[in-house]
């Protein structure tokens, strides 16, 4: 009989598959090195694939729903469960092949190619701002050694490499030959980040969503364009709480005997990099309101006033983010919220 549904344990080289047919009975479970397995797949009749949403995992997903087939990809941890234990491919196969089969089931849309390239754009860019940091560091580090502080934020970073460039006299000859390099590779760094911010802000003047998105408070460019490649127009979320739950902004909860308990922390479940961008986000615009509290609402001038500030950044966080998941699942324009 012929495969209904399949299991695919992807990897780099050797891809382990699991077949089933209509009465669960195991029809195929062999290995496939990775040249064979678009043409064993372009010979089955269309069937139902399941596989972890892992690395490659959405492009072969497109290259097999390409072909006729129905591939859903599926959170790790959701499929683990369903895997016997003595864990190897051919289980791992298995697992999914169950796992996809359950009407339960959450699956991971399958991201397109523009949407992946955003992403890649988004992590080299992130990759970058970290090296870009160390560096600044390693060269305040240095000179403290030697008992030579420099002011703190980016005027202060910007003094300190002038000195550095100019081979200030206060700084020993021997360790300007540490210093100047770290100092131009600052310099590079900092200028390819640039390109990066300006592709990005291309895009999002591309796109009327994005757009839409810069117009709330604590949202640029950056966050915009970073949202609509993680999750594009967000209808995979049931609500705005989902969209915040699934970014980790929320409480867990520990329910039992008919109790409810949420715990004091949020989940960081999720895609850290988006969650962290928006606590950014948040983080400078209650900057902005605690200086000028005209500018809040009266809701988040109330969690200033009884609640510690990094509580406030959360919740004004999580709060964006079912506000980003309401205009891009309606097409709605921003709303601010009426004075009291």
């Amino acid at each position: 009989m012929q495969a209904i549904r399949f299991g695919i344990d992807l990897a780099k080289n050797v891809f382990q598959v699991h077949g089933v047919d209509a009465t669960g009975r195991v029809v195929v479970q062999r290995q496939l090195r990775r040249a064979q397995v678009e043409k064993f797949f372009a010979a089955q009749p269309p069937a139902l694939i399941g596989m972890e949403a892992c690395g490659s995992a959405h492009h072969w997903a497109r290259t097999l729903s390409a072909l006729g087939h129905d591939v859903k990809l599926m959170p790790p941890a959701y499929v683990k469960p369903y895997v016997p234990r003595n864990k190897n491919d051919a289980r791992d196969a298995h697992g999914c092949c169950e796992a996809v089969s359950r009407p339960d089931m959450r699956f991971v849309p399958i991201k397109t190619v523009e949407q992946q390239w955003a992403r890649a754009l988004h992590r080299t860019r992130d990759l970058l701002v970290r090296q870009r940091t160390q560096l600044a560091n390693a060269m305040r580090g240095l000179l403290y050694e030697m008992g030579q502080t420099s002011a703190q934020g980016a005027a202060g970073l910007e003094a300190l490499l002038q000195r550095i460039e100019t081979s200030d006299e206060a700084i020993p000859a021997a360790l300007l030959i540490c210093l100047a390099p770290l100092a131009g590779q600052w310099r590079a760094l900092d200028g390819e980040i640039g390109k990066l911010d300006k592709q990005i802000l291309a895009q999002v003047r591309q796109q009327q969503a994005a757009l839409r998105l810069t117009t709330i408070p604590s949202v640029g460019p950056i966050i915009a364009h970073a949202t609509i490649a993680a999750i594009g127009d967000g209808r995979q979320f049931a609500s705005g709480r989902d969209f915040a739950a699934w970014l980790g902004l929320t409480r867990k909860s520990h329910d039992t005997g008919g109790k409810h308990k949420l715990t004091g922390h949020i989940s960081r479940a999720g895609d850290r990099d988006l969650r962290r961008l928006l606590i950014l986000g948040a983080s400078s615009w209650l900057r902005q309101v605690r200086a000028k509290p005209d500018k809040g609402s009266p809701w988040i001038r109330g969690l200033l006033a009884r609640r510690p500030v990094k509580v406030a950044v959360v919740a004004q966080a999580a709060k964006t983010a079912r506000i980003i998941w309401a205009m891009l699942s309606s097409g709605q324009q921003y709303r601010a919220p009426a004075a009291a």
